[in-house]
């Protein structure tokens, strides 16, 4: 047997050392733009963020001129964008996660079949597909049929978005749970389908859960999609088949006006603290629910 010199012992351990040292360093590294981003939406997002960033809807860009020139604070919020928001991620959520449950449930259950292959192999599609793109075909499929832009259009874009995220969560959590629960569930006498429901959905939850949290996060920000359906709304609008805006269309309205600037940094800051919680609970449920 080789045996280990001293000489040898002490390059190993200088190299473990070098290659921790590199990872911290480029981990580092990686942050920095991070902290730079985050320290910019906080210390430039703080001087609006008030009670009636949450209760008015987006000003005039005349009166924000008006205040601008006396000096006092952007009048109005960003509720309606709120309210939008909250409607149109509600509505993607009722569409994709009974689907991405389904389908990740078929996908783990028939791994061989041919058909689960194409499913599978769709899905990864889906999830590299430009968000711009699922945007002009949320638009050819509901607003054209429709005959105008609503809350509905924009909530099948974001909710063609999470379904990927969704899918593989399911079927990769249900994969390592044990097929003892499955067998023992069939074994006492009860039906596929409350195996299913009541035994391996339920031992899953965490992995499932996380993975919607992550897909809602992910869709919680994105622009491109609702300038195609949701065009958006200057006032509260809960029907679903009317314009209707959101925070990241208003982002995007005040990026365009320079008299509404300063409210982009506010409605970031709130964006970001949105999803900032949003992983936080995921990686809360993640620990807890552990398979």
């Amino acid at each position: 047997m080789n045996q280990i010199t001293p000489i040898s012992f002490k390059s190993r351990k200088a190299k473990d050392k070098t290659m921790f040292f590199l990872v911290c360093l480029f981990s580092s590294l990686a942050m920095v733009p991070l902290f730079f981003i985050i320290w910019d939406v906080i210390s430039k997002g703080y001087k609006n963020f008030n009670l009636r960033l949450f209760t008015e809807v987006t000003p005039s860009s005349m009166d924000a001129l008006m205040a601008t020139m006396n000096g006092d604070p952007i009048p109005g919020g960003i509720l309606n964008g709120i309210t939008g928001s909250l409607l149109i991620v509600g509505l993607a959520i009722l569409f994709s996660i009974p689907l991405g449950l389904f389908i990740g449930i078929y996908l783990s259950d028939n791994r061989g079949k041919k058909f689960a292959r194409i499913v599978s192999y769709l899905t990864d599609l889906l999830q590299g597909m430009p968000s711009i793109v699922i945007g002009i075909i949320a638009y050819a499929w509901v607003v054209k049929p429709l005959g105008g832009y609503s809350a509905l259009a924009g909530s099948v874009a974001l909710s063609i978005m999470m379904l990927p995220m969704i899918v593989r969560s399911t079927e990769e959590t249900m994969k390592m749970l044990p097929n003892a629960y499955k067998e023992a569930g069939l074994a006492l006498g009860a039906s596929y389908t409350n195996v299913v429901f009541k035994i391996l959905l339920p031992s899953g939850f965490g992995g499932i859960f996380t993975g919607i949290l992550l897909a809602i996060s992910r869709v919680m920000g994105e622009t491109a999609p609702l300038m195609l359906t949701a065009l958006g709304a200057s006032v509260v609008n809960w029907k679903v088949m009317e314009p209707t805006s959101a925070i990241p269309l208003l982002i995007w309205d005040f990026y365009n006006d320079p008299n509404l600037v300063d409210l982009i940094w506010s409605s970031s800051l709130l964006l970001l603290i949105v999803i900032f919680l949003l992983n936080w609970i995921a990686k809360i449920v993640a620990r807890k629910w552990k398979v």
